[in-house]
């Protein structure tokens, strides 16, 4: 980078940046504790069923009508088409009693039951297809999801500490924490559906945001090498600097894909897409100044970064 070309001073105001993550983290954890997340059929248990319409159909109209029957959680979207709705259904109170005695017909009544009350209505629907989730599976999706994320993080803490130096790692884990963090209170305070392609989404933010994060501590690493007149802060808002073109570039061109897939991809991915655009732009933001300050912060220096010199002597000592 030309010495005469104007840096943006992001370290200038990373402790600004520090106490608003602070912040956002503190209400989203909040959030998460008093409120929790509003979790899906994939997580709680529940019936999914695809029925088919004989004319376009809209969702909101479904369940309306299954919640003026009786029915409770239900959620309703176009499958596919606008003559086929996913319908997912979480355990009725009347239901878990049967559940919990082991009785297998108290998804299949349940099913039949929603079918009726939608034909009632609508003649000639037909069930395409009928799944159930048992409230056991969910647990274990909820805690393998869990453990992955866990698995997840520990295995770039790592890889990070290897490649470059442990106080990187440290960095970079929380970077990642607060991505996931913030992604996760998002969910929470909006109340929008968490099911397993927001697991997912959650997943690809932890890669998308390391990589960011790899990038600005690659050019870190490299200019403490090099620019060896400048301090700490110095060093590392040039590289800053230096990446953030890049940094711009990927996030927008991944943003315009993620908001045409949740405007256009139909309501079996919006959560999803949703999701990766919080990611996103929470997960660029991580990395220009979470990751950054947190290394002004650990009081990173160049000296634990550059290879020790020689003497002269030990060079000679080293001569065949």
């Amino acid at each position: 980078m030309s010495q005469n070309k104007k840096e943006i001073n992001f370290m200038g105001v990373g402790r600004i940046a520090v106490m608003f993550s602070a912040l956002l983290i503190i209400v989203s954890i909040a959030s998460l504790i008093f409120k929790g997340m509003e979790l899906g059929v994939d997580f709680t248990g529940g019936t999914v069923m695809e029925l088919s319409y004989p004319g376009a159909v809209e969702p909101t109209e479904v369940k309306e009508t299954l919640i003026k029957s009786g029915f409770e959680d239900v959620t309703a979207q176009h499958f596919g088409s606008v003559e086929k709705i996913l319908l997912r259904i979480a355990p009725q109170k009347s239901q878990k009693a049967d559940l919990k005695k082991g009785a297998v017909d108290a998804n299949s009544q349940l099913s039949n039951n929603v079918l009726k009350t939608l034909q009632a209505k609508t003649p000639g629907i037909t069930m395409d297809r009928v799944e159930f989730v048992g409230p056991q599976i969910g647990e274990e999706l909820r805690e393998q999801g869990g453990l992955a994320m866990l698995y997840a993080l520990i295995g770039i803490l790592i890889y990070v500490a290897l490649r470059f130096e442990f106080r990187f790692s440290v960095g970079a884990i929380i970077a990642l924490v607060h991505d996931v963090v913030i992604t996760l209170g998002f969910f929470s305070i909006t109340r929008i559906e968490f099911d397993l392609t927001v697991l997912a989404a959650i997943l690809a933010i932890i890669g998308y945001s390391l990589n960011d994060t790899i990038v600005v501590f690659d050019r870190i690493r490299e200019n403490f090498r090099i620019l060896r007149k400048k301090d700490s802060q110095q060093v590392i808002n040039s590289s800053v600097n230096m990446t953030l073109s890049r940094t711009i570039v990927t996030s927008l061109t991944t943003l315009i894909v993620l908001i045409a897939l949740f405007m256009m991809g139909g309501e079996s991915v919006h959560a999803f897409a949703l999701a990766m655009i919080v990611g996103v732009v929470v997960g660029t933001y991580s990395s220009i100044y979470v990751a950054s300050t947190s290394l002004l912060m650990m009081g990173i220096t160049k000296e634990a970064l550059m290879a020790p010199e020689k003497d002269e002597a030990d060079e000679l000592a080293e001569m065949p």
